[in-house]
């Protein structure tokens, strides 16, 4: 790629005009004076590796890549970070000067550090943590967790064989729960997170018996919007320690930008307002 041009970033996804990643990357592209754009763009699943491949030839430094094609895009990739390959799925490409295509995946780091910073206390070791979902993000989250010393992790959910699953690749600090008896294992959770869509604007609620919900607990949700569901509500009233979604989207950014554009931006109150516009 020629020294003069513009770097080029954006997320591919289908559907993508909900994403919230142009504002964000928008806002600290303009914060550190980079000459650059990050940019939505709506590929279809037969488009996708002609799409890709020819990007670096246009200007791109690297994208982030979100639903439905963050599983496919391992294949497509040269080269795979160990932490992509556990999860089973990359959320973020690099177009290395080489030709490379190399996928990571940023969501257990984003995950964690937005914990981090909404409870600096929190403590991994406390306890077990309860996770709510086996889709994707229940795969990054789950191998955050363990990685960060959470003695076990208490999965639940709507499908048992998913969790199964999930099961099965992390070992045995993943203990499966019905989904019948997520209520109950609430109250043994140091950490809770819901994963799920539940709760989420225009998704059906998270019904889950939150009664039995320990006030020393830190309870976080994935979703953003609502910024506050029903789950962190009921936490706060409880006297728990919450920490909404919105962190996990912006942390999980960081290290994306930072290889594609060389500057670590922060994650700060102007950051979180940008993403929200």
């Amino acid at each position: 790629m020629s020294e003069h041009r513009i770097p080029l970033a954006g997320v591919i996804g289908s559907p993508i005009a909900h994403s919230r990643s142009p504002q964000l990357h928008g806002h600290w592209l303009k914060k550190h004076g980079i000459k650059g754009h990050y940019i939505p763009m709506d590929v279809s699943s037969e488009n996708l590796e002609k799409t890709i491949r020819l990007l670096p030839e246009i200007g791109f430094v690297g994208v982030n890549i979100t639903i439905p094609h963050k599983e496919r895009v391992l294949e497509i990739a040269d080269l795979v970070t160990d932490r992509a390959t556990i999860i089973g799925a990359a959320n973020t490409l690099i177009f290395r000067k080489d030709g490379k295509i190399h996928a990571d995946n940023t969501d257990g780091y984003g995950f964690i550090e937005n914990l981090r910073q909404g409870v600096p206390t929190w403590n991994p070791k406390a306890g077990s943590a309860v996770v709510l979902g086996a889709g994707g993000a229940a795969r990054a989250i789950i191998a955050g967790l363990l990685d960060m010393g959470v003695p076990e992790i208490l999965l639940s959910n709507r499908t048992r064989p998913r969790a199964e699953k999930l099961r099965e690749d992390f070992g045995t600090r993943v203990r499966v729960v019905d989904w019948v008896q997520a209520g109950n294992i609430i109250e043994d959770g140091a950490t809770i997170v819901n994963t799920t869509s539940l709760g989420m604007t225009g998704s059906a609620e998270l019904r889950v018996p939150l009664d039995g919900l320990n006030k020393d607990a830190v309870v976080t949700d994935i979703v953003y919007n609502p910024l506050k569901t029903h789950l962190l509500e009921v936490a706060e009233e409880k006297g728990c320690r919450t920490v909404d979604g919105l962190g996990m989207l912006l942390h999980q950014a960081v290290p994306a930008f930072e290889r594609w554009f060389g500057v670590r931006p922060e994650v700060d109150d102007a950051t979180r307002e940008a993403a929200l516009k």
